[in-house]
């Protein structure tokens, strides 16, 4: 058989994207069974479906962040980087993906503060701007989700097609509609749980790869060998604007160029994707800022590690009898990848990398189709046809729009295929379209001074001029040829890139600074704000009564969690106070703030400059960080949720005992309700 065929017959390839679907199909509906039926929460409320009841703890928001960041292109495209790069594309790709998520942390806290009962970040945009704002930010919200929900899909389906052979159509088709199955069925909390099952398993697979190839393998396993085997490529194939054309260095110009595209990027498809504000939403007040954290450091390490190991082997295994040839084509559909763990685990590697990259995708796709259905149900459904609407009516439209989008995806990851479109293409092309709303959007959480025209000005110029620049720049630099291929280069995304997120950003802040408006943000914390309660919040200095019941409050904060939607939404209030979230604010913008020097500056520029080029010893050192890096992200996203939900998981199984030997008698009892004032 040829190392170009697929590895896998084509009905592995149905097998894992049905079988597995349906699989997490019945297992949350099991979840939703158990949920309903030994907690106080219930999928069958509209609140509960959308937002988890705004209760959930850090480190299950932590793991869904993972699980919601790690997209067929954080193991693709990362590895194709490497593959193209060498050590600095891990780096870059990593670094530039994990700074949104931890800036967002201060967005985070800014919502908790300022709209507390939002269900999306476009009902704080029509709160506090009007009609027209809102239309002209939910393109670009939509938008954002179109671009990464086509990515999802072409990188999944042609990393299916490539390893088993199983139809593009079909897949483009049965990824989707797997999973908007387990999404309708369970809602915000029971795919918060199932992304924690991805993140768990994701781990365990990298694991796999990454002590088979530097411990194991035959054909590698060494750091010794994988160092001489990247300088034998390297010198068969220097790596142009590499230093000394190797792969084992920082020094390298188009790893720095794709680092800057990577970081204005993702800000767009972080700030502007509704399934990054959904998790916010869902969080506990307390614990939002901590959870956006721990979610991108733990993060950083799942691109890093999985790159580092399978991008460079696939260099390494160049020229091996089992190694597909890669053309650029397929380097830019993200395939080396699949082609290293294939050639070096033969028929297993390749099955286990269907099956993480079916996790990867899926699980993501699972947060685009609920962040999705959000948007429509409550900035075009309840906004603009039935501003009345019943819990029951809101349900089943969030029902029926997941539904919807899963054919969508499906649709437009047939048609970016048949016109040419990759998903590497795609990735460096949304900063083009999509960075020019990323600052407006930012101001308008945070900025009471933020300026309404200079905001939707701002973010309509920035995406004209980012087009504009970057087709001129394709025009200039290949003789007026525009055509798929010229488009996509570097140098042409960068400059459309950087257009588009400095005009968008120059204009918001120049017009707010000039034309300052004085907005207190009261209207956008009256948003939703349940009837029942008879004041909003204090901005003054909290009461003595009030400092000790939070006291109180901290000190059982472990042991008596909610569990119930009615205990919840008491937990919240309280938890709603001012002076705690100014001060999680503080400490959001603070960490954030150094982590992305750190990452972006800090760390890697003076290894750039320096032009180093590694040896055994200094690739030993980068893998092993990377290696620890990866453990302390699997602990604290994968065994730090089960110890901080052990009462949770305590009374769920005092509830199956109870029903194993006492048929009936182990059904939730809501608590008598205690006074909490």
């Amino acid at each position: 058989m040829s190392a170009n065929e697929p590895i896998l017959p084509q009905g592995a390839g149905y097998g894992v994207v049905v079988g597995i679907g349906l699989f997490f199909s019945a297992f949350m509906l099991c979840l939703t069974a158990i949920q309903a039926r030994y907690t106080g929460f219930s999928p069958k409320n509209s609140e509960e479906f959308n937002s988890a009841s705004r209760s959930v703890k850090p480190g299950l928001i932590a793991s869904g962040i993972v699980s919601a960041w790690t997209w067929a292109a954080t193991l693709l495209q990362s590895s194709a980087v490497a593959y193209k790069d060498g050590i600095s594309g891990p780096w870059w790709y990593g670094a530039g993906a994990t700074v949104q998520v931890l800036l967002f942390a201060q967005l985070a806290a800014k919502l908790k503060l300022n709209a507390p009962h939002a269900h999306t970040w476009l009902e704080i945009v029509a709160a506090r701007w009007g009609t027209v704002a809102h239309l002209v930010f939910m393109f670009f919200g939509l938008a954002t989700n179109i671009i990464v929900s086509s990515m999802l899909i072409l990188g999944g389906s042609a990393t299916v097609t490539a390893l088993t052979g199983m139809n593009t159509i079909a897949a483009c088709f049965l990824i989707p509609l797997g999973v908007a199955i387990y999404v309708v069925v369970g809602g915000m909390r029971a795919t918060l749980l199932c992304d924690y099952t991805h993140t768990t398993v994701l781990f365990a697979i990298i694991f796999v790869f990454v002590f088979t190839v530097y411990a194991t393998s035959e054909k590698i396993g060494s750091f010794s060998a994988m160092h001489a085997l990247l300088a034998k490529a390297a010198a068969d194939q220097p790596v142009s604007g590499n230093a000394q054309g190797s792969y084992l260095t920082m020094r390298s110009k188009n790893g720095l160029i794709f680092g800057v595209i990577n970081v204005i990027g993702n800000f767009a498809t972080v700030f502007q994707d509704q399934a990054y504000w959904q998790r916010a939403i869902a969080s506990r007040p307390a614990t939002c800022v901590k959870a956006y954290l721990l979610g991108g450091l733990a993060w950083f390490a799942i691109p890093f590690m999985f790159s580092t190991t399978l991008g460079l082997a696939a260099v390494a295994l160049r020229g091996d009898p089992d190694m597909r040839v890669l053309s650029p084509e397929d380097v830019s559909a993200g395939l080396p990848a699949s082609a290293a763990a294939a050639a070096i685990l033969g028929q297993s590697g390749a099955a286990a990398l269907l099956v993480v990259l079916f996790l990867a995708v899926t699980s993501a796709t699972s947060a685009e189709l609920i962040a999705v259905s959000s948007i429509l149900t409550y900035d075009v459904y309840k906004k603009y046809f039935n501003p009345k609407a019943t819990e029951d009516q809101i349900l089943k439209v969030s029902h029926a729009m997941v539904a919807f989008f899963a054919i969508v995806m499906g649709l437009l990851g047939l048609i970016f295929f048949y016109i040419g479109i990759s998903m590497g293409w795609l990735y460096e092309f949304m900063g083009v379209v999509l960075g020019s709303a990323v600052v407006p959007i930012a101001m308008c959480i945070t900025w009471k001074k933020a300026n309404k025209w200079g905001c939707i000005s701002g973010s309509i110029l920035g995406f004209c001029a980012g087009v504009v620049a970057w087709l001129v720049t394709t025009s200039a630099l290949n003789g007026g040829s525009l055509t798929v291929t010229t488009t996509g280069g570097d140098l042409e995304m960068l400059a459309g890139n950087l257009a588009s997120i400095g005009v968008g950003g120059i204009v918001t802040l120049v017009t707010s600074l000039i034309w300052p408006e004085g907005f207190d943000f009261e209207p956008t914390r009256a948003i939703n704000r349940p009837v029942h309660h008879e004041k909003a919040p204090s901005h003054g200095a909290p009461s003595v009564d009030d400092s000790e019941s939070e006291k109180k409050r901290h000190s059982t904060d472990i042991s008596e969690e909610p569990v119930s939607a009615e205990a919840a939404a008491a937990e919240e209030e309280r938890e709603l106070d001012p002076v705690a979230l100014k001060k999680s604010f503080d400490i959001a913008a603070w960490a954030s703030v150094i982590l992305t020097l750190v990452m972006l500056i800090i760390i890697p520029l003076p290894l750039f400059f320096a032009q180093t080029v590694y040896g055994v010893g200094g690739l030993t050192a980068w893998v092993v960080i990377g290696m620890i890096w990866a453990f302390c992200s699997a602990i604290s996203v994968v065994l730090y949720p089960l110890y901080e939900s052990r009462a949770a998981l305590s009374l769920i199984g005092r509830g199956i005992v109870k029903d194993i030997f006492a048929k009936g008698s182990g059904k939730f009892v809501e608590p008598h309700s205690e006074t909490t004032a």
